[in-house]
């Protein structure tokens, strides 16, 4: 499937900040799962910096911005292609041990309830539990906007019983964790067609490691694995860490940011 990404984020400050640092992960993954025809991002007013690729695989690249400004603009356009791997994250290259995502962080740390929840689920094999585990939290959190907020944790997010994308992705590397199988969160798009699903073009969802298969992605929020209708940017150990765009600004006020995301089919 060949799609296309116009992604606009305006960071709004009510005073002019002296200076703004960023580093992004708006870069799509390569592996062989998809395929860039052409990608740009551009900031209002940024000086491009320094680029690496992390540990993980993701290109990470730095941008400043000289003040004094009241608007930073980061726009994102480009064209995949995507192949439907029925999740598995072939041919991705990285250096970091999948154990190392066993270490729990705020969001995603297991409380009893979500522990309890890991344990019900019986299964005869990874792959057959990864799925299962899947399918608890989609069947525990119910999809609903609005009711949560970006620092809502796994465990708030069961107690409620309610949340969006980043609490599925949460809970799901929590109750990974509980049993023993490693799980981190991926940041992307999605193609939001005409199928009746619950989704948002700007998406995210979780990926476990299995013994046989490596990385495997699982979207509890629409009860499938990423398939060609998924555009994948990067991961961490949460929603903060894997980060399409983090930064800092020096001087100024309040901060309001705005998005906008359409992913669109095009014809090949």
């Amino acid at each position: 499937m060949r799609l296309t990404v116009d992604h606009v984020t305006r960071y709004l400050y009510d005073t002019p900040v002296r200076s703004v640092v960023q580093s992004h992960r708006l870069t799509p993954s390569v592996f062989a799962g998809q395929s860039v025809i052409d990608w740009q991002v551009t900031v209002s007013g940024g000086v491009k910096g320094a680029a690496h690729r992390d540990g993980a695989g993701d290109l990470v690249q730095g941008w400043t911005v000289a003040g004094p400004v009241n608007t930073v603009e980061v726009r994102v356009r480009g064209t995949v292609d995507t192949t439907d791997l029925t999740g598995v994250l072939r041919g991705h290259r990285e250096s970091v041990a999948p154990d190392c995502y066993l270490r729990a962080t705020g969001p995603t740390r297991a409380d009893v309830a979500l522990a309890d929840l890991a344990r019900s689920v019986n299964a005869a094999d990874p792959l057959a539990l990864a799925h299962a585990l899947s399918a608890a939290v989609a069947d525990a959190i119910a999809y609903r906007p609005g009711v949560t907020h970006a620092h809502t944790t796994a465990a708030e997010a069961l107690a409620l019983g309610e949340g969006v994308c980043q609490d599925h992705a949460h809970a799901l590397i929590a109750l990974a964790g509980v049993r023993g199988m490693p799980g981190r969160y991926v940041s992307g798009y999605l193609f939001a067609d005409t199928d009746g699903l619950a989704h948002e073009a700007a998406h995210a969802w979780a990926e476990l490691h299995l013994p046989s298969l490596g990385w495997v992605g699982f979207d509890p929020a629409n009860r499938c694995c990423p398939d060609d209708r998924y555009i994948r940017l990067g991961s961490g150990f949460d929603a903060q860490d894997a980060a399409p765009i983090r930064g800092i600004s020096r001087g100024g006020g309040h901060e309001a940011m705005d998005v906008t995301v359409a992913v669109l089919q095009t014809a090949q």
